[in-house]
């Protein structure tokens, strides 16, 4: 690889590490080829990128994006997207489905180092489309509610009436 091909991947890493909410590493050894365009057909249909890289490019893109660096050793496949839960989540569904061969290491969340349990834990949360259905479902339940009881009261001054 070529100097400008190695400053080319580093510059386009530290773009996508400025924007990305979340980071995931995890080691991939003995992952099939098929395995891992599973695992990027799953990282693409939420928004999220998955590439494999020298760990050193990673390093220096981390460093220009402004984030803290990683130990990084051995075979590492890098997950990121904007949000920080669907990066997880992809990661932690993968590693569970493949836990012979694919086991997270180490990742970066909101700008700060993630360990392994932190990772699992956001994977475990519900996602952006889950909480905006929980929230809207919250602001409706007094307007339902008030309608209920409008319904309730004209039923009740018809009975009375009739």
């Amino acid at each position: 690889m070529t100097k400008i091909q190695k400053n080319e991947i580093i510059e386009a890493l530290t773009e996508e590490f400025k924007t990305s909410g979340a980071l995931v590493v995890a080691d991939y050894k003995g992952s099939s080829h098929k395995a891992l365009e599973e695992l990027r057909n799953s990282a693409r249909e939420v928004d999220a990128k998955v590439q494999v890289a020298k760990n050193s490019l990673v390093n220096i893109a981390l460093k220009n994006a402004g984030l803290p660096e990683l130990e990084l050793t051995g075979t590492n496949v890098f997950v990121w997207a904007e949000d920080q839960i669907s990066a997880c989540k992809v990661a932690d569904k993968f590693a569970t489905a493949n836990k012979e061969t694919f086991v997270i290491k180490t990742g970066i969340i909101e700008g700060n180092a993630a360990d392994v349990a932190t990772i699992n834990a956001f994977a475990k949360l519900p996602g952006r489309e889950e909480l905006l259905g929980m929230l809207a479902a919250t602001w409706m339940a007094p307007v339902a509610n008030f309608t209920i009881g409008l319904d309730a009261l004209r039923k009740k001054k018809e009975e009375e009436a009739a």
